[in-house]
C-alpha cells in the first residue's frame, strides 16, 4: 500500500460569483522514498489539492479520501491532524520569507517547531539539532548563522532553512510547493540537490509541486499533470516526457526552450485557462486544443489507461494507442502544424 493515497478529492470555495471548483476528483499516490511531481499552469489546482489534505484549505468544502499510513487525513480531528502536520507530513512553501517569522531568529523558529512536537526535548538539545540540520542542508558557519534573523539570509539560504525545519522531525512525507520558483538557476539546483540528499538519507517520500518541467525531469519518479482542477494525465517520468498522450501535456512540453536548434521558436499553448466558476462543457481543455472535435465539446473524457501501460492514464478522447493517436491527430490537423 502507498504511503499516501488520495482518492476522488473535491475542493470548492463559495464566493459571491459562485462556487470555485478548485479540485475535481483528484486522485494520486506516492510511496516511501519516491518523488511525485505535480505540474500544471497557475490555477490548475496543484497547491490546493495538497494543502487541503493537511487541513490548510481554509473555508473550503473538502470531500474524498486521503489515506496516509493507513489513516484518512480528511476525517481526522483537528488536534490529531495537528500532530501529523510537521511531525509526519512536512511542507516547504514557495516564499520562505513569508513562511519564516521576521521577528524571530532562525534558531528559535526551528527549536520551537521541534519542542512543539517533542516537549521533552530541552532547549540545549533542540539548539544542537537545529545547528546539525543547518549543516545538513549546507548552511556555512551554522553555529553562528543559526542566531541570524531570516532577512540576514539570502533567498537560497532561507529556503534551505525551511527545508531544515521541515526535516527536523524526520517526516515520512515532504510536500514541496514551488520550492525553487523565486530562486536563480544555480540556487535552484542546489536546493534540489539538498532535497534529493535528504530523501536518500531518510527515505522520505516527496511531492513536488511546480510549473517547471525541467525540475520534474530532474528528480521526479512519477508525474501528475493537472488542468482546471483535475488530473488530465499521469505516468512515470520517462513515459510522460517521451510518450505523452494528452494534448495539454504535449503543449506544456512544446512551450519549453530547446537546445541545439531543435526548434526555431517556442510554441505556446493558445488561449487562457478557464474560470473554475464557469467551466466549459465536455473536455475542459477543448477551447485551447488543436485536435478538438465534436465529442470533446460534448463529453468530458474519463482518466483511462493508454498505450497498453498499467500506469499511464490520460483524460482525452484521442485513440489510446500510439498509432491511432498519431493517425487521428494528422487527420484533425489536415496538413496544418501545431502552433
Amino acid at each position: 500500500m502507498a504511503l499516501l493515497e488520495v482518492k476522488d478529492l473535491h475542493v470548492s470555495f463559495n464566493t459571491d460569483d459562485g462556487a470555485v471548483r478548485a479540485a475535481r476528483g483528484v486522485s494520486f499516490s506516492v510511496d516511501r522514498g519516491q518523488t511525485l511531481g505535480i505540474v500544471g499552469e497557475s490555477g490548475s489546482g496543484k497547491s490546493v489539492s495538497t494543502q487541503s489534505i493537511v487541513g490548510l484549505a481554509r473555508g473550503g468544502s473538502v470531500t474524498g479520501e486521503a489515506i496516509f499510513d493507513g489513516r484518512d487525513l480528511l476525517t481526522m480531528h483537528r488536534d490529531e491532524l495537528q500532530k501529523v502536520r510537521g511531525a509526519q507530513i512536512a511542507m516547504i512553501f514557495q516564499d520562505p520569507l513569508s513562511s519564516l517569522h521576521p521577528f524571530y531568529r532562525v534558531d528559535w523558529q526551528i527549536c520551537e517547531m521541534i519542542r512543539a512536537h517533542e516537549p521533552r526535548t530541552d532547549a540545549k538539545a533542540a539548539r544542537a539539532r537545529a545547528i546539525d540540520l543547518l549543516k545538513l542542508v549546507g548552511i556555512p558557519q551554522a553555529e553562528r548563522r543559526v542566531d541570524d534573523f531570516p532577512h540576514q539570509f539570502s533567498g537560497g539560504m532561507r529556503q534551505r532553512a525551511m527545508i531544515a525545519m521541515a526535516m527536523a522531525l524526520n517526516p515520512a512525507l515532504l510536500i514541496a510547493d514551488e520550492p525553487t520558483t523565486a530562486l536563480d538557476v544555480t540556487v535552484q539546483a542546489q536546493v534540489l540537490r539538498v532535497i534529493e540528499r535528504l530523501q536518500n538519507e531518510f527515505g522520505t517520500a516527496v511531492i513536488l509541486i511546480t510549473h517547471d518541467l525541467g525540475v520534474v525531469a530532474e528528480i521526479a519518479d512519477d508525474v501528475v499533470v493537472m488542468y482546471a482542477g483535475a488530473v488530465v494525465e499521469t505516468a512515470d517520468r520517462d513515459e510522460l516526457f517521451y510518450r505523452n498522450h494528452h494534448p495539454y501535456t504535449e503543449g506544456l512540453l512544446r512551450s519549453l526552450p530547446a537546445y541545439g536548434g531543435e526548434r526555431a521558436r517556442l510554441i505556446p499553448i493558445t488561449g487562457q485557462p478557464p474560470s473554475l466558476i464557469k467551466l466549459p462543457t465536455g473536455c475542459k481543455f477543448h477551447p485551447r486544443c488543436p485536435y478538438a472535435f465534436d465529442r470533446c465539446r460534448a463529453e468530458e473524457p474519463p482518466l483511462a489507461l493508454v498505450y497498453g501501460s498499467s500506469s499511464h492514464r490520460s483524460s482525452c478522447w484521442l485513440p489510446h494507442t500510439v498509432e491511432g493517436r498519431e493517425s487521428t491527430r494528422a487527420q484533425l490537423l489536415g496538413g496544418r502544424t501545431v502552433g
